[in-house]
């Protein structure tokens, strides 16, 4: 399943933003994959100098990017599950900002960071490829308006892609 003919009525226009990232031939769960091993490698690829930089003072260390990636995809896949087993209960919203500090990002290691994400995207993937394309389709709410099951996974990838730009940008 890919992103096409996925239709804004699936999501809030907020996460249009993420998903118009993700490349419309490419398939939902060959594309955990491919992302996995691109965001592990561009990670691994930052400078241990660069890990707890901030390009300004209010915005995150590249470690709590990293971290918000891992906590993000978390909720997502979450919002995907309950929503792929037709759930209808109404999905409560986050705040990403007050994540950052108790995770304690910048006391981890890179290393722990990025084995946290690769257990994390697993989870992801085999979560997804215990599922139809059918199910994917279902349409729940979350954060107060509709969703469906793919677009809470293709917004997790949408969501990488776009930080990763953010950091090559203004971070590296």
């Amino acid at each position: 399943m890919n992103s096409t003919g996925l239709s804004s009525k699936e999501y809030d226009e907020y996460y249009g933003r993420y998903i118009d990232k993700s490349s419309p031939e490419q398939d939902l769960r060959e594309g955990f994959e491919i992302g996995k091993d691109d965001v592990i490698d561009f990670f691994r690829s930052i400078p241990q100098e660069k890990q707890e930089y901030r390009y300004d003072i209010n915005k995150w260390s590249i470690k709590e990017v990293l971290q918000h990636l891992i906590d993000t995809e978390r909720i997502f896949i979450y919002r995907c599950f309950r929503i792929a087993r037709n759930d209808k209960t109404s999905l409560a919203g986050f705040d990403q900002n007050i994540y950052i500090d108790p995770s304690g990002a910048n006391q981890k290691s890179m290393n722990e960071l990025i084995g946290e994400f690769e257990i994390v995207r697993k989870n992801s993937i085999s979560f997804l490829n215990s599922i139809n394309d059918d199910q994917l389709m279902y349409i729940g709410n979350a954060n107060g308006g509709k969703m469906s099951a793919r677009a809470a996974a293709f917004t997790i990838i949408g969501h990488e892609i776009w930080h990763i730009d953010i950091i090559k940008e203004r971070y590296l």
